[in-house]
């Protein structure tokens, strides 16, 4: 490993700052941080990870185009020990050279650290020469450093059907929960990627470890309702698993009926039937100007604080209702049986046009702030981009954004900006990780590092 060249900037977001429309009425200083380092392949994709037991010790992973002999794209992780200051990065293992990408990472309460992706090559093709695709999970020790070999959560050898998409984990830390330390993810499995067929059909999966993640039970449907295999507006997509303060597990996700939630109340063993939080206008499947593909899938979230809202489940996504993409979250104070309307989390005018795109969501585990992470193009010109960051302190009533000191960029639709951006908080601490092009056809990683203290109402 090696330390990787910073780009640290401190930044206070005022009036005199960049303009958003409208100015946040606040100011928040925080750094903004390169995470990848010069010459890096056009990193996207992102996730980020605060370890709870020391959270100067955090993990970033991402995607990068490979090299010329392997595979087209591959997973990098990144890592630090210093709350973001400097960063060490290297290669995640990929023995068989497969395709490797949705990569995501998490930590578990004694701090160990989980990174889930998946492996695959030949799809798309008629009769490729191989024909591999699966979800693993890798685990480390030591905060990241260094990595036991990957698990297959479920792999298909000399096959791409079913294909198995977009897989994320979800960790049990809660010290009273009968099921702490379970791992849990949920993914789509597609019939056949890609495929026209009006029976092919996309199901959302999930699968359980109850021993840190060595093993893992046999894959189960929890959706009620199939999508299709388009992977677009009405396939099944977007699963996240959240955990409730007595280890309940709770997924939403994106559909033909728009967003479904399902909920375990036995550590992911059984599941009950899928119930509706919103109906999204326009899709999850969102096109926005000068990027190649943009989802407006959801995030689910549980407060698992000490504070007033302790139990709270919260789904963060995009839709169209009004126009133009905007930001979104929900909220059900009974374990997911009845959700609050949509409270629109970015504050620009209603209907002014401005995309809101790439939403990721993360609920501090102390205080039970709501932190929301997304792409902004507010008062810019076509396809220029900035990033906001909003925070919720009264339960998603209201949500104050704080522009991200980054300069806007122009975004490229022939170059890949992945699928989502990553968030995570602890203790006041979020820190949000995004991909910006830094020249033209040129990405890079970055990571803005606010440190709010403790403000829940």
């Amino acid at each position: 490993m090696r330390v990787v060249p910073l780009l640290l900037m401190t930044a206070v977001v005022a009036a005199a700052s960049a303009r958003l429309d409208p100015i946040p009425d606040t100011a928040m200083t925080h750094r903004v941080v390169r995470v990848t380092p010069p010459g890096a392949r056009n990193p996207a994709e992102v996730s980020v990870a605060i370890n709870p037991t020391n959270p100067p010790n955090v993990i970033v992973t991402t995607y990068e185009r490979g090299p010329k002999d392997g595979p087209r794209v591959t997973n990098r992780l990144y890592v630090t020990d210093d709350a973001g200051r400097t960063w060490q990065g290297f290669a995640a293992a990929n023995p068989e050279k497969r395709v490797q990408g949705d990569d995501a990472v998490v930590f578990d309460g004694e701090g160990r650290a989980f990174h889930s992706y998946i492996s695959f090559d030949g799809i798309r093709v008629q009769r490729p020469t191989r024909a591999v695709n699966g979800v693993f999970l890798r685990r480390s020790d030591d905060g990241g450093r260094t990595w036991a070999a990957a698990e297959a959560v479920v792999d298909h050898r000399n096959t791409v059907t079913p294909f198995e998409d977009k897989p994320w984990p979800g960790v049990d830390r809660v010290t009273r929960s009968p099921h702490r330390g379970n791992i849990y993810l949920a993914w789509t499995r597609f019939d056949e990627y890609g495929s026209t067929d009006p029976g092919c059909q996309t199901e959302i999966h999930f699968s359980r470890s109850t021993d840190e993640g060595r093993t893992f039970a046999m894959p189960v449907r929890i959706s009620d309702d199939p999508g299709d295999c388009l992977d677009s507006d009405n396939t099944v997509e977007g699963a996240v698993p959240a955990v409730g303060p007595h280890g309940q597990v709770y997924v939403a996700w994106s559909g033909p009926k728009g967003l479904m939630f399902d909920r375990s109340l036995d550590g992911g063993v059984t599941f009950a039937q899928d119930r509706q939080v919103a109906i999204t206008p326009g899709g999850w499947d969102i096109d926005i100007p000068g990027i190649a593909r943009s989802n407006g899938m959801p995030v689910t979230a549980a407060d698992v604080s000490d504070g007033p809202r302790r139990g709270t489940i919260y789904v963060n996504w995009i839709d169209e209702r009004n126009g133009d993409p905007d930001v979104f979250l929900a909220s059900s104070a009974d374990g997911g049986d009845t959700w609050t309307a949509p409270v629109r989390v970015n504050d620009d005018p209603v209907k002014n046009g401005a995309a809101q795109f790439f939403t990721w969501m993360a609920v501090d585990p102390i205080d039970g702030a709501i932190n929301v992470v997304f792409h902004d193009r507010r008062g810019l010109k076509a396809t220029e981009t900035r990033v906001t960051l909003a925070r919720s302190v009264d339960g998603g009533k209201t949500f104050v954004n704080h522009a991200v000191d980054l300069a806007p960029f122009v975004c490229d639709e022939s170059v890949s900006f992945g699928d989502y951006n990553g968030i995570d908080a602890y203790n006041g601490r979020v820190i949000a990780v995004f991909p910006h092009f830094i020249e033209e056809k040129v990405l890079a990683v970055s990571a803005a590092i606010f440190d709010f203290g403790r403000q829940v109402d």
